[in-house]
């Protein structure tokens, strides 16, 4: 079995992958998307949104990291492949699965599901870029308005090069509206020769029991499953190995990183983003913890980062407040 952690545009950068990846329970990560258009990127942009090259292209807690580009021009993202693949990252990924109009409008994302054709051209362009000892993968979703092409995308993109496929259960049309369509990830599996990746509306242990039946993949990538229960990783492990099943971590372990999380926000990010990013996450927690839902309530309105270290405190998620958590992996 393999956990992947899912890229997730505005939300899970490299300092939710750093928190999430001490929960435990994670193989691999896929950062977010970096846009390539019609210029090669300097090394800084790709240092900016995976800084973890600067440290083996491992987070913190050294689970290896693989750089996502997102386009449609085949050389470009060639170019682009081989420069990110110089900066060493676990492999390079390829964006085909992003719904957003904005992207889908500029050639990329999803929206280039109705070419099989370019993707296999851009398969083997990035393929021929990146050294053979670097994977190159690709994650697609069904199609754009229905699934009816969705396993030719798959062969082209497989024949093209890709050593792996993650498969997005729903088309561009269905956005991230319910359900996931995981028996149609079966067929695409039934029909490459690569290994394919299950994601799409997993968000408990029994999500991801019913996802592997249905789709017959043992690997599986969580997205935002995993933001709302940093323990879900870890609960499906500790089944798939037959040591129960557990419900995932207690709220004392989430609020450590909680903590963890809210230091390196103010220790990396602009002021005027402090607030905002702990309320984002916090929203998402609640879903899971009904602790996190009075913190949320309790800070919703504030903007003070001196009131907010204060109400994480109060919550148990402050220095001296972490008895029974997770020891956290040292920062580089």
């Amino acid at each position: 079995m393999s956990l992947l952690l899912a890229p997730m545009e505005g939300l899970l950068d490299h300092t939710l992958r750093d928190v999430l990846t001490r929960a435990g329970g994670i193989d691999r990560c896929v950062s977010e998307f970096i846009r390539v258009t019609d210029t090669l990127l300097p090394e800084r942009v790709f240092l900016r949104v995976i800084p973890e090259l600067a440290h083996g292209g491992l987070t913190p807690a050294g689970v290896p990291v693989r750089g996502q580009l997102l386009g449609s021009d085949p050389a470009c993202l060639a170019d682009n492949a081989a420069r990110l693949a110089g900066l060493g990252p676990h492999g390079v990924d390829l964006n085909f699965g992003c719904p957003a109009k904005v992207v889908n409008r500029h050639g990329g994302g999803a929206g280039l599901l109705d070419d099989p054709e370019l993707l296999h051209r851009i398969l083997v362009a990035v393929r021929r870029a990146v050294p053979a000892a670097q994977p190159v993968s690709a994650k697609m979703r069904l199609g754009t308005r229905d699934d009816a092409r969705a396993v030719d995308c798959a062969l082209a993109l497989a024949e093209g090069g890709a050593s792996e496929l993650v498969v997005h259960g729903r088309t561009r049309a269905d956005g991230y509206r319910p359900p996931a369509y995981w028996a149609r990830i079966g067929d695409i599996r039934a029909a490459v020769r690569v290994p394919v990746v299950a994601n799409g509306e997993i968000w408990t242990l029994a999500d991801a029991q019913r996802c592997r039946a249905e789709s017959g993949c043992r690997a599986l990538m969580l997205g935002r499953g995993m933001v709302c229960d940093p323990g879900l990783a870890l609960a499906i492990r500790s089944a798939g190995a037959g040591l129960g099943e557990p419900d995932g971590l207690e709220w004392p372990q989430v609020a450590t990183l909680l903590q963890h999380f809210w230091q390196q926000v103010r220790s990396r990010l602009a002021p005027r983003h402090h607030a905002g990013r702990i309320k984002q996450w916090l929203n998402l927690l609640r879903r899971r913890h009904a602790e996190a839902e009075a913190l949320y309530q309790a800070i919703r309105t504030c903007g003070d980062s001196r009131l907010i270290s204060l109400r994480l405190a109060e919550a148990g998620a402050g220095p001296g407040r972490n008895a029974g958590a997770p020891e956290a992996a040292p920062l580089h």
